[in-house]
């Protein structure tokens, strides 16, 4: 073997290299069997290690169109085996992946244990020592509270400039390219912000909606977007994905907080309250709403009860902590998006239809 995985705790795990490295991190595992292109391409991963519960990971090689962003997020990929076309294009990223260990080992751990620091080191010459000393370093890091800047777009960027639907001040604090795809079918203009973005950025625009993105890391870490909330509820209706339904609690009032190993794959259900229907949902987060605040909770979690859908008529917010834009995953929720633009004075519009 030429890779190692070491684990808090002491742990280490013999793998083989597929892509060389060393490098440290938060080792979460997501259920999802398809969809690794999308999966390592959402910013959500930022600074984490990867690892896949399904046991072939690259089966239909690599496409750019199912691309999220525009780089690979995790800084590890752990799986129990990549194909050639996945191993080459994670080296050509420069992100460190192992495979050809029981990866169903890893998650009994992480569901046991909760989601755990990890040191990885792949490649020629290494040692068990070069993995615990990675580890030593993640110990010793604090989770980045500017993790905003790394997945976030430098300057405004506007999509569907022409079109006659809704103006939507997208901020950006890792926002996945289907969100923006999903708001441009309904004849949307999307004005995608940085993540620090301003209220007088906001004004700039004078948006009929203002979204909060999803995004990687705690939602306290996102104090600007949290001071867009304050500002602008219940005078510009608001809504929110994944991040941006904690960060939207948080702002007005609300408590967020880290779960033991978090909600990561394609088959996460959830009963929505009024009507009693359930669905399944794509979801990647490690924070949940804890206390909603001024919201109701209109959706919850199957499994375990926590908060999946936030409302306020009084404010104009409707907020959803999974991903209804899915990518991968099933396309149960895609109405959200009608619903939050049927919030505007311009109102919905129907997904336009590629020829």
């Amino acid at each position: 073997m030429d890779a190692y995985v070491a684990l808090e705790g002491g742990r280490v795990v013999e793998a083989r290299a597929r892509a060389p490295g060393r490098t440290r991190g938060e080792l979460v595992f997501t259920t999802a069997y398809t969809g690794y292109e999308e999966s390592l391409t959402d910013p959500s991963y930022e600074e984490q290690v990867l690892t896949f519960s399904y046991p072939l990971v690259g089966n239909y090689g690599v496409r750019d169109e199912r691309l999220e962003s525009e780089r690979v997020h995790p800084r590890a990929v752990v799986a129990r085996e990549l194909t050639d076309d996945v191993a080459e294009w994670l080296a050509s990223e420069d992100v460190p992946a192992v495979d050809h260990l029981d990866t169903r080992d890893l998650v009994t751990s992480i569901r046991e244990e909760g989601a755990m620091k990890c040191g990885i080191a792949a490649g020629e010459d290494v040692t068990p020592e070069d993995a615990l000393a990675e580890l030593a370093e993640c110990k010793g890091m604090s989770e980045h509270v500017d993790i905003g800047k790394q997945v976030s777009v430098d300057a405004p960027t506007v999509y569907n400039a022409d079109g006659a639907g809704a103006d939507v001040a997208l901020v950006d604090c890792g926002a996945k390219g289907s969100i923006v795809e999903s708001l441009v079918e309904r004849d949307a203009t999307v004005h995608r912000l940085p993540y620090d973005a301003t209220p007088a950025d906001i004004e700039a625009v004078d948006p009929d909606l203002l979204f909060i993105s999803n995004g990687p890391g705690d939602p306290k870490n996102f104090q600007a977007a949290q001071s867009l909330v304050t500002e602008f509820a219940g005078e510009i209706p608001l809504a929110g994905i994944c991040l941006g339904q904690q960060v939207i609690a948080d702002a007005l009032g609300g408590e967020t907080e880290k779960m033991a190993f978090g909600h990561r794959g394609v088959n996460q259900p959830v009963r929505d309250l009024r009507s009693g229907q359930v669905v399944m949902t794509t979801q990647n987060h490690g924070y949940t709403v804890a206390d909603p605040g001024p919201l109701s909770v209109t959706q919850v979690n199957v499994n375990d009860d926590t908060p999946e859908g936030l409302e306020s008529e009084d404010l104009g917010v409707i907020t959803r902590q999974y991903h209804p834009e899915a990518n991968p995953g099933p396309h149960d929720t895609l109405g959200f998006f009608d619903d939050v633009l049927a919030m505007t004075d311009v109102g919905a519009r129907a997904p336009v239809v590629a020829d």
